[in-house]
This record gives C-alpha cells, sequence and structure tokens, in this order.
C-alpha cells in the first residue's frame, strides 16, 4: 500500500477509503479534455475499473487541452489510447475501452454494474441522456461542462435532483468549443474538480458532494457555486430517442437545414424551429412527436414551442454529424 500512502493518510479518506476505491466500478463518457485529469487522478487514486467511452479519434487541435494524448497519437480512437495511458500509470486499474457513441440505446446496458457515472462528453445531449439514465436506475452522475472561461461541475442523482431539475429550460445560447473556443486549463480546473467530486462519492467523504454545484470563472479566476438540494424534477420532459427507435408511426421533423443535412426519414418533415407554436404543425391524435437535429439544441427549442400548443409525447434525436461529435 506505500504506493497510496500519502492519501491513505488524510484523516477523511484513510484505508477503508482506499479500499472503497479498488472496488469501485465506474463509467466514464468522454475521453477528451475533462476526461484527461479525470482519468488520471482516478487511476492514479487506485480506482479498480473504469468503463471509458468514446467513438472519436485524435485530432491536433485537441492537444492543447486533452493533455493524455502526444503529436504520436494523431488519428487513433480516443478510448484506445486514453486506456493505454492509464494502464501505463497504473496496472492495478483496469480500463475497458469502448469505441462507440452514447446514445439513448445503449446508455442503460453502458451504465448496468456501475458505482458512478462520470459525464465528461461536455455534449448538450449526452449529459441529459447520462442524467435520465442515472435518475431511473439510481446511480449518482457527476457531470461537467467547459466552454470558453467558464465551467461547472455538479453530483446529481442518486438520491438528490437530476440535472434537468437545476437545468429544466434551454439556455438562450449553448456554444461549443468549435465555436467560442476552449482554454486547457480551465478545462483541467473544472476536470480535476470533477474527479475530486468523484472521489468524496466514492470513498464516502464527508460532506457528500451530491446536491452541489461548482462554477469556475477563469476571467477572475472565482470559484463558486450553490446547493441544490431541493429542486424539484420537472414534471413533463421531452426524452432523448435513439434514431433507430424511430418509428413509421410518429410525427417526424428534421430541423436541420437542406444544405446541412439529408432527412432522417423520407416521410420526415423539414421544418425550422420557429414553425412551431400557435399555428404551426400539431401530430395527430395518438401519434409520437419525434424532432431531430444534429446536438438536440434545435430539437428541445422546438419541443419547448410545440408542448405550449399541443400535450402528447415529444422526443428527441440528436442526429450528430458524420465524425460523430453532437454539436
Amino acid at each position: 500500500m506505500s504506493r497510496y500512502a500519502r492519501q491513505i493518510a488524510v484523516p477523511e479518506f484513510g484505508s477503508e477509503g482506499q479500499a472503497r476505491l479498488r472496488a469501485a466500478h465506474v463509467l466514464v463518457v468522454g475521453a477528451g479534455g475533462l476526461a484527461a485529469p479525470v482519468l488520471q487522478y482516478l487511476g492514479g487514486a487506485g480506482v479498480g475499473r473504469i468503463r471509458l467511452v468514446d467513438r472519436d479519434r485524435i485530432e491536433a487541435t485537441n492537444l492543447h487541452r486533452q493533455t493524455l494524448f502526444r503529436e504520436a497519437d494523431l488519428g487513433r480512437p480516443k478510448a484506445e489510447a486514453a486506456a493505454a495511458a492509464i494502464a501505463a500509470l497504473n496496472a492495478d486499474c483496469r480500463v475497458e475501452r469502448v469505441v462507440a457513441a452514447l446514445e439513448p440505446g445503449n446508455a442503460g446496458a453502458l451504465c448496468d454494474g456501475v458505482d458512478l457515472v462520470l459525464d465528461c462528453a461536455d455534449s448538450f445531449a449526452a449529459s441529459y441522456i447520462l442524467s435520465d439514465t442515472c435518475q431511473t436506475a439510481g446511480l449518482p452522475l457527476v457531470s461537467a461542462s467547459v466552454i470558453g472561461l467558464d465551467g461547472y461541475s455538479g453530483a446529481f442523482c442518486g438520491g438528490a435532483p437530476s440535472l434537468r431539475a437545476v437545468f429544466p429550460d434551454l439556455p438562450q445560447r449553448l456554444g461549443s468549443c468549435a465555436e467560442d473556443g476552449v482554454l486547457g486549463p480551465v478545462v483541467g480546473m473544472v476536470g480535476s474538480i470533477q474527479a475530486q467530486m468523484a472521489v468524496a462519492v466514492l470513498a464516502g467523504i464527508a460532506p457528500s458532494p451530491f446536491g452541489r454545484l461548482v462554477t469556475v470563472d477563469g476571467r477572475s479566476f472565482r470559484v463558486g457555486g450553490f446547493r441544490f438540494d431541493g429542486a424539484p424534477e420537472p414534471a413533463h420532459r421531452a426524452r432523448f430517442l435513439a434514431p433507430s427507435e424511430i418509428a413509421e408511426s410518429d410525427f417526424v421533423v428534421d430541423l436541420r437545414a437542406e444544405d446541412e443535412a439529408p432527412l432522417v426519414r423520407p416521410t420526415a418533415r423539414r421544418l425550422p424551429v420557429t414553425a412551431f407554436g400557435p399555428d404551426g404543425p400539431v401530430p395527430a391524435t395518438g401519434q409520437r412527436a419525434v424532432l431531430c437535429c444534429r446536438s438536440g439544441q434545435r430539437s428541445w427549442a422546438a419541443a419547448e414551442r410545440l408542448s405550449t400548443v399541443w400535450d402528447g409525447q415529444i422526443c428527441l434525436v440528436a442526429l450528430g454529424d458524420p465524425t460523430g461529435e453532437t454539436r
């Protein structure tokens, strides 16, 4: 145990905390910038098993913030390269790599048998899919996000309110790393907080991070946050659906522009978000509305407008792009 002597010496952690880490099985979704500190700190601390999910390959634009990778890794699957890096760091940590995209159809199976889920995908759709899955299964979820110089990490579900309870409404604008940029050190700061929240949950360190959201402002170097223990779960929520689960009987709308992608189904309608509302189209009685776009953001916005005039079931589909990115 000399390898872990310095962390065992922490009174709040001790040998019992180390034993809990060794017995733990965690799911990490995303092997990019947030996962770099998360995987290194959890692997280094002696977490027994990690299931790592990511379908993307390493690009040169990743290297400034995804510090597990080197130039020699360009073109390799991120999950494969990250798993090899953690194996080299600590042979006690077994990493199961899954080169696949997280989607509603496989989220349940990926979460099966784990003690904690870490959302490092920094994807709008992935975060809500994981929150819905963890809330149903009673699993703890530590989710984080970073854009530009701002980020947050929070501990949801597992008896605490879900991500939907804290963020029930779509923000006026959702950025992305490609559109708004991101600085590597800010990603590292948020990822380190996410890793500490995970260690606290797994080792049983008090006070628990459940129901707490920590924010990071890289401009002013301020770390803030708030508690959300009493946040109510939304009464109605449009859930994400896998593209393969779209039925012939569904009212399917493709919100992407014609020059963006071909229709998701030949029978789908191509409409903008603004088409929905008081004078917009509505499904037939008994039909399910299925709203499709690239990231899920336009689908969410259209669902909010549709729900003001129609009280039937609404599902969202994040189709991604040919490279697998959801933004």
